[in-house]
């Protein structure tokens, strides 16, 4: 175990969201928050003396890493963002209490849009903004980012990457890492910004239209309002349906289409699974809620836009879906564990391992007809090896044992079964509003500070497909070999 490259990574990041706590301090600065934007300030110092601190100390390293190395430096890196990303709600006020506070900023930088918060708009600019922010840091991923402006280590830093990004197979989109995150974040970056032009257009301000693009882009869901996307126009809700959709797209197929390999992009098997998804359950849940509705257009408006918002794992809401009749509920319920494509910024299970999982089976039960036959089971145009399909299903059954554990952790909790249940689901799965008291018009504020902490966990091993925190805390990790 390479000790000292594992820290000075971790400084690095630590230094790094140093330097990115200065844009909330600039926001507060331009709305005369002085006292928040002297807490951002001080927070910054902190963790850039901190990160500073740890990078100076190990700079005399060997700088291979290898797969062991980039789970934990994953690990450690997102626990240490979540630590030091809370302090600011807590010295601003805001949130006062830090397990609060943590609970928050997990829920920002996994992505998940979960929220203890039951007074909005009464919180700063500047601790919006930065709430909101950490979505974009975390769809991505900061490691990626740091790999970006950071040389490549010996080569090795795909092991970072892979721990990082979501989905069953991450591979480089070219030959070098650092070359490769620098194209996914050009592509991120951009994807954002054609976003807030969109919302402005339709008469968002500035400030509005970053957060919400920081939620979409992200598939976090963190709002300015208490009605989330609901407060806004037809045309509003539609950009961000069509921006969820397109965040929860794999990233490599965008970069396919800048290189003009469109046949390849449109040929991925993924993403038709994902299309396909969409637009039945749109088509099913419109129909089933539109005696609630005041016609067929708002039907598909109300459906399209929370199909997309649980089936992305964003977690915007335009409406309660807890008022649906059970059917609409239940598809919802079922598409939190989907999520979005692999490669993408969503969270689930991902559709590709899901298309694997039925093909699998599909093969399995077809050899029990035919024993002699044999067929592989193919997917993007390619037979599976045998690895990745073990693969997938190991993570599977891992992923179903992990989620009983944390329903028996939180079963306590002062709730009904649909609260805790939907809550376990949904915070795993990284999609933020569950049902009953957790639903689109309550929140997590009633849980107790275990809970939370449980949750918190729930979210870090959703976001990081469980690998790296098990691994983390495996004390086989660290045993000298």
């Amino acid at each position: 175990m390479n000790h000292k490259m594992i820290l000075n990574t971790a400084g690095l990041i630590v230094a790094l969201e140093g330097g990115l706590l200065l844009l909330p301090t600039l926001c507060a600065v331009c709305y005369a928050e002085w006292r928040v934007a002297l807490c951002f300030l001080a927070t910054a110092v902190l963790a850039a003396l901190v990160g500073g601190a740890l990078v100076f100390l190990t700079r005399r390293r060997d700088r291979t890493i290898y797969a062991k190395e980039g789970f934990v430096i994953v690990a450690l890196g997102w626990i240490l963002l979540s630590a030091f990303g809370a302090i600011p709600f807590v010295l601003t006020g805001d949130i006062p209490a830090y397990h609060d506070a943590f609970f928050e900023t997990v829920s920002g930088l996994t992505t998940t849009g979960a929220s203890i918060l039951t007074d909005i708009p009464a919180m700063s600019h500047g601790c919006l903004f930065w709430r909101s922010f950490t979505h974009w840091i975390g769809g991505m991923g900061v490691l990626v980012l740091i790999m970006a402006i950071f040389p490549d280590a010996n080569g090795r830093s795909i092991h970072i990457m892979r721990a990082e990004m979501p989905g069953p197979v991450v591979d480089k989109i070219v030959p070098r890492v650092r070359d490769t995150a620098k194209i996914l974040y050009f592509m991120y970056f951009g994807l954002t910004l054609a976003e807030v032009i969109f919302l402005m257009t339709g008469g968002m301000s500035l400030f509005e239209a970053l957060i919400h693009s920081f939620g979409t882009a992200g598939t976090g869901g963190f709002s300015t309002r208490p009605e989330s996307i609901g407060a806004f126009s037809p045309y509003l809700q539609w950009v961000i349906t069509v921006f969820m959709l397109l965040f929860g797209v794999n990233f490599n197929l965008y970069y396919l289409i800048l290189i003009k390999r469109f046949r390849s992009a449109i040929r991925s098997e993924e993403l038709w699974m994902y299309l396909g998804l969409f637009v039945i359950l749109t088509g099913v849940i419109a129909w089933n809620i539109r005696p609630l509705t005041a016609g067929i257009g708002e039907s598909l408006r109300l459906a399209a836009f929370q199909v997309a918002s649980i089936g992305t794992t964003t977690g915007y809401a335009t409406t309660d879906f807890n008022l649906w009749p059970n059917l609409s509920r239940m598809m919802l319920l079922l598409l939190m564990f989907v999520g979005g494509c692999a490669g993408s910024t969503a969270g689930g299970l991902k559709v590709a391992r899901i298309g694997i999982l039925l093909k699998s089976a599909g093969k399995e039960l077809n050899r029990l007809r035919h024993p002699r036959s044999v067929n592989a089971v193919r997917f993007e145009g390619k037979p599976l090896s045998e690895e990745t399909r073990t693969g997938v299903t190991n993570y599977f059954a891992l992923y179903a044992l992990l989620l009983a554990g944390i329903l028996i952790m939180i079963g306590g909790e002062p709730f009904d079964m649909e609260t805790n249940i939907s809550a376990a689901i949904s915070c795993f799965n990284n999609v933020g509003p569950g049902f009953s008291t957790v639903g689109p018009a309550g929140g997590y504020a009633g849980y107790s500070a275990w809970a939370k902490m449980v949750l918190s966990a729930a979210m870090l091993l959703g976001r990081l497909e469980i690998y790296p925190i098990v691994l983390s805390i495996s004390p086989s990790t660290w045993r000298k070999k």
